[in-house]
């Protein structure tokens, strides 16, 4: 706990050694998969109350901007203590960055709707400060405006000041021009790193300070972390790691917040910072806090796995997320952070190294901030079940009791008054039955029951009776009028040379484009040259990355590309050689810097050598042949991709496929409607695209995963960057052809439901009243189909209805061998025209005759259409 005064700090402290702690739940700790996260200043809390547990007191913040009293947010074994009442708290990741200013109100709208009352961002330190001493915090860089809207959501904040972030973020959120601070290494015990360090962590605390964003003042943010997973590295830096990590948890604690600093996967996080846990499963690996009074606290729940180019398409269950939360919520978790919530997306040349534009598409919200169901919807059904049973979990006093070799129940009781368990079948294949307190549960595969009562079931995380949902891309635009300019190739001419050797890449571009020209040229004579026509110079070009283009006597002649995994390859193609004067041009790329591991600032990319084969006068090292080296391409410095600075170069119509290096440029009439927009960039191989003078990110078509697709294919454009007549400008590094481009628009109109006879009712039809469990008057808890148009929709088609044992997925349902003939009739019955509609699974509404296939649990799967 921070506080002014060193006298109450020490008061505080003796006292938290002295008082009676929460205890947690039972139960063998395992290695850590994570460790923990972010640090914390934040200490003794005292006692507490604690916040109730009926559905409208989620322990979020209610109504607007509410004020929290003005005193440190404290903590104890059990929890954070906030507003003097301990707290569950269910948190999102959602980075500013990621998304313009505009979208901003709707996703956090989404992500209260979604049962989330914490909102978990980083602070990214290159784009506040890209030049020294430069600050900005503007548009979506507005980190101010982003906390505030958190609070008018009634949501709390967590402040991730970093200044390493990783975050798959170009750099980790390190400016460049840190890494060329003389003497200089990054996240070590060492002066010239620890004096900016320093510098940025104080601006960015007294900023939020000023702007009153503390919960002591009365702001939505309840804590800060400093570092970031530094534990992986930590290693590396021997003593110097181990002094380091002391000396940020004291500039943390010591810029006097009034809240919990925390540091993620930190073990040995000094007092009074909090240890977190980062991983898929912390509730199994977490080995827990390293101070038994500190709070169990998870900072980042992998809600899918972050795409680099050239990965294939990965996921994550939504039943796996449901699982691992309510396993750490019942063995003592304080709070939860889906890493992310809504990834948002990397426009301009922000993401790190091959990470691709679109970041954590599969996340709750999905790039276009759209809700992914069952993803979202699951989940808000998972945090009603916990809160459900918040009061009993936070002053219950826990047990744990084996009922099988994969069965298990944790509980927490107030004998005679409150219980509330959490059954669960750690088996990940068959379901299993058990009897517990007197009754019999029947528990799915890998699956946990939630027990707000120790009685009665109202969820179970394999058990998904929310809404399905499926995406559609529709065509807005295609066949546009494409116009082209070919960027000049650069030679010795253009570029003589200045260095004797090759520069390294990084340094020379110092993070201001992704390209730079390193030009030579070399004479040969004809006892140079092969004599047979079937012998060919091979150019022969090791790199240590990322990409290249190369060109020999203006002509290209191939391009190669290393990897996320392996950034390093070798260029090898032959090349057409003349008499005399043969100029060598190559066109060296990064894909965003690195963004993780030890001794960042030491990582080098480029061209290491360059070498001619196959000449009569043998292998030719050109090396140190003198090179001339310039940055960034004609068109970048002309701004080509404005409607102004196109008009600096000669564009001619786009027929065919293009040579290497070639400016594309269209336009497009804003598509109707208000659904997301996004380009298809079908056709097309590796570079940037703009929207009215807006680099909306990289693209890389030609990159394909071992599945032979690309990686990312479609690309948003945001509404806020659309007029009603747009300006579309493509830089393409390889021969392509635009023609099949298109513009379209994206929805998520086609809702789902695949409800079984056995599943629970819908948890939203529960509540706590006077601390009992009670059901909302009039409300059914029969398995029933619920479906909801987005957008005020209605349910215009229903496209498929199966009853019995139907199969698939939302957007691929097939007809089982027991099928009620009836089915589709029934359901256009309940819900054609509708915005939304419930449909029971009641046999005897689907078999009018009686059931002909009474040995089967029946299964209700509907695909509907959405449309105005």
């Amino acid at each position: 706990m921070v506080v002014p005064s060193q006298r109450v700090l020490l008061i505080s402290f003796l006292l938290l050694l002295v008082s009676t702690t929460l205890i947690h739940a039972k139960g063998d700790k395992p290695k850590p998969e994570g460790g923990g996260m972010a640090a914390g200043d934040g200490g003794d809390g005292g006692d507490g109350e604690v916040a109730g547990d009926s559905t409208t007191d989620d322990g979020a913040v209610q109504g607007g901007k509410k004020q929290l009293a003005h005193g440190p947010v404290t903590y104890d074994a059990r929890s954070l203590i906030i507003d003097g009442k301990h707290e569950l708290l269910f948190s999102g990741s959602i980075h500013y960055p990621r998304s313009p200013v505009e979208m901003w109100p709707d996703i956090l709208k989404k992500a209260k709707q979604g049962g989330l009352n914490v909102i978990q961002t980083y602070v990214f330190w290159n784009i506040h400060e890209p030049v020294q001493g430069k600050w900005e915090f503007e548009g979506n860089y507005d980190l101010v405006k982003f906390i505030r809207l958190i609070q008018e959501n009634g949501m709390y904040a967590t402040l991730r000041v970093g200044p390493f972030i990783q975050a798959e973020w170009n750099h980790g959120g390190l400016p460049y021009w840190l890494r060329e601070v003389p003497g200089i290494t990054f996240r070590s015990d060492n002066e010239p790193y620890k004096k900016h360090m320093e510098q940025y962590v104080t601006k960015i605390m007294k900023m939020m300070k000023d702007e009153k964003l503390f919960a002591p003042q009365g702001g939505p943010i309840i804590l800060a972390q400093i570092e970031n997973e530094y534990n992986q590295i930590q290693l590396a830096y021997r003593e110097l790691g181990d002094t380091y990590v002391q000396w940020a948890a004291k500039l943390a604690v010591g810029q006097n917040i009034g809240v919990p600093w925390i540091m993620c996967k930190q073990k040995d996080a000094p007092d009074p910072v909090i240890n977190t846990c980062n991983g898929r499963h912390c509730g199994d690996t977490f080995s827990g806090p390293n101070k038994p009074n500190k709070p169990a606290l998870w900072t980042e729940n992998w809600t899918a796995q972050y795409r680099v180019f050239g990965d294939p398409p990965s996921q994550r269950a939504a039943e796996d997320i449901a699982f691992s939360v309510a396993r750490f919520f019942s063995k003592g978790g304080a709070l939860t952070n889906y890493y992310m919530y809504h990834g948002g997306t990397n426009f301009g040349r922000t993401s790190a190294v091959f990470t691709t534009t679109r970041y954590y598409d599969e996340a709750p919200l999905d790039e276009y901030a759209l809700q992914r169901d069952p993803k979202w919807s699951h989940l808000k059904d998972l945090h009603k079940a916990i809160n459900l049973c918040k009061k009993t979990l936070l002053t219950g006093t826990p047990g744990d009791q084996r009922l099988g070799e994969e069965t298990e129940v944790r509980f927490y009781e107030k004998p005679g008054t409150e219980c509330a368990a959490f059954i669960a079948n750690n088996h990940s294949t068959m379901e299993a039955t058990v009897n517990w307190r007197g009754q019999k549960f029947l528990l799915p595969p890998a699956s946990i029951s939630i027990l707000p009562d120790c009685k009665t079931v109202i969820f179970n995380t394999q058990q998904i009776v929310s809404q399905h949902n499926s995406r559609n891309f529709v065509t807005a635009s295609k066949q546009m009028n494409w116009e082209m300019s070919p960027e000049p190739i650069a030679t010795v001419a253009q570029i003589p040379s200045n260095s004797r050797e090759m520069q390294e890449l990084y340094g020379l571009l110092k993070d201001t484009t992704d390209y730079a020209w390193y030009t030579t040229s070399i004479d040969l004579s004809p006892y140079d040259l092969p004599m047979k026509e079937t012998i060919r110079p091979v150019v022969r070009i090791p790199s240590l990355g990322h990409a290249m283009a190369v060109f020999v006597n203006d002509e290209y002649i191939g391009s190669q590309h290393g990897s996320h995994a392996e950034k390093g390859f070798v260029f090898e193609a032959p090349a057409k050689m003349k008499l005399g004067a043969n100029h060598i041009s190559l066109l060296c790329m990064v894909v965003g810097l690195p963004d993780s591991g030890a001794y960042m600032e030491h990582r080098y990319a480029g061209p290491r050598s360059v070498t001619i084969l196959g000449l009569n006068t043998g292998t030719i090292d050109l090396s140190a042949n003198g090179w001339g080296h310039r940055t960034g391409l004609n068109g970048e410095k002309l701004e080509v991709y404005t409607e102004k600075g196109a008009q600096k170069v000669k564009w001619t119509k786009a027929t065919g496929k293009g040579r290497a290096l070639t400016w594309y440029k269209t336009s497009f009439d804003a598509p109707s409607g208000r659904d997301p927009c996004a380009i298809r960039m079908t056709g097309m191989g590796k570079g940037m695209v703009w929207v009215n003078g807006i680099s909306i990110g990289r693209h890389w078509m030609s990159f394909l995963s071992p599945l032979g697709q690309p990686t990312q294919t479609e690309y948003h454009i945001p509404r806020a960057f659309i007029k009603p007549k747009n300006f579309l400008v493509v830089l393409e590094e390889e021969p392509a052809d635009p023609k099949d481009i298109e513009i379209v628009t994206v929805n998520r109109d086609t809702i789902c439901s695949l409800i079984r006879q056995d599943y629970p009712g819908h948890v939203k039809y529960w509540d706590r009243k006077g601390g009992k469990l009670t059901t909302a008057p009039g409300k059914s808890l029969q398995p029933a189909a619920l479906l909801n148009c987005p957008n005020y929709k209605k349910i215009s088609a229903i496209e498929f209805a199966g009853y019995g044992n139907p199969d698939g997925f939302c957007g691929a349902f097939k007809l089982g061998q027991c099928n009620a003939p009836e089915a589709k009739k029934v359901v256009e019955d309940h819900c054609l025209g509708k915005i939304s509609c419930t449909v029971p699974n009641d046999p005897s509404l689907f078999f009018k005759s009686g059931d002909p296939c009474p040995g089967i649990k029946k299964t209700l799967a509907i695909q509907a259409a959405c449309s105005f």
